[in-house]
């Protein structure tokens, strides 16, 4: 099964997949996503699989229920086995993000991960509404993407 690096966390009942280089915020973003009652499926790592159209992610056995603090330490942490991926969040810095799209939705992002195709978020980790994002972007998801 393919490995992909990023870290992932139910929000509502839907997978986001959280990218970001290494030491970008994944892990930091997931914290406070599962403070504010998401639950955990994989930090750093998940393993990948298209299963009837949908992408489902779990954690590598070698670091499941494992999330990484940056300056605290790895923690064990309660987390689920699997979950299907409703939205990828990719981490970037403000300059990288588009203030203003399309209003008509037509410039919605997307990509496709083992021939899935998710609407995706471009994020910058550091502001503080970021979670407040993730969930608003959750809410509004394009009609036909998982």
């Amino acid at each position: 099964m393919p490995l992909i690096h990023a870290s992932c966390v139910v929000v509502g009942g839907i997978g986001v997949l959280i990218r970001g280089a290494s030491g970008s915020g994944k892990s930091d973003l997931a914290l406070r996503l599962i403070d504010a009652g998401a639950s955990l499926v994989a930090d750093d790592y998940c393993e990948a699989e298209a299963l009837a159209g949908r992408l489902v992610v779990r954690p590598p056995p070698t670091i499941a229920g494992k999330l990484e603090v940056r300056g605290f330490g790895i923690v064990d942490i309660a987390h689920l086995p699997s979950t299907t991926v409703g939205l990828i969040v990719d981490l970037v810095a403000s300059a990288e993000i588009e203030r203003l799209p399309d209003p008509r939705g037509e410039g919605v992002l997307s990509d496709t991960i083992e021939g899935v195709r998710l609407p995706r978020l471009r994020l910058d980790p550091t502001h503080a509404s970021s979670v407040a994002k993730v969930r608003l972007a959750l809410k509004t998801r394009p009609n036909g993407m998982s």
